[in-house]
């Protein structure tokens, strides 16, 4: 059975190896959510989680600062599944940047790093709720031999604070 701190612990590992999510801003009535690669500055287990995107695009214009914002993420095996809320803003750090910066990332702007639709953005995250997957094949086995899946589930589930 996991703990919290095992599942945030998966949670952080599969953010460094997955990298896409679903990114979203808290507002009544937005509809304001786009899938996003992030990247986590260094090695620590622990945000802020980094975004490149346009400053054309919907979502970096309806950025008024410290927004509150959300993130949905589901790792590639969809062994892994998380709801994170923190605080999204526009931070052209070009230290950050420059640490950052990498083919991939270059490939979308056409000037670089010195390309004026370039729009760093920063989740600041404070909170996760956090679902591990169990393989249906070996929940059903269990469920054969009389346990109790709504007991399985719920062992497998944290809410965790990321601040």
């Amino acid at each position: 059975m996991p703990t919290p701190n095992d599942l945030e612990a998966k949670l952080w590992k599969a953010l460094r190896s997955d990298m896409t999510v679903m990114l979203g801003l808290e507002r009544a009535g937005d509809n304001l959510m786009r899938p996003m690669t992030v990247q986590i500055d260094g090695d620590a287990d622990h945000g802020p989680l980094w975004i490149f995107s346009a400053n054309d695009t919907g979502l970096v214009k309806a950025l008024a600062g410290g927004d509150n914002a959300f993130m949905s993420f589901a790792g590639k095996g969809h062994d892994l599944f998380a709801k994170i809320t923190g605080t999204l803003a526009l931070d052209n750090d070009r230290a950050v940047i420059d640490r950052l910066w990498n083919r991939f990332v270059a490939a979308w702007y056409e000037h670089g790093k010195d390309d004026p639709k370039l729009a760093l953005l920063r989740f600041d995250p404070h909170q996760a709720e956090i679902w591990e997957n169990e393989w249906s094949l070996i929940a059903g086995i269990k469920l054969l031999f009389g346990s109790d899946p709504k007991q399985d589930y719920a062992e497998k589930t944290a809410s965790v604070r990321l601040d």
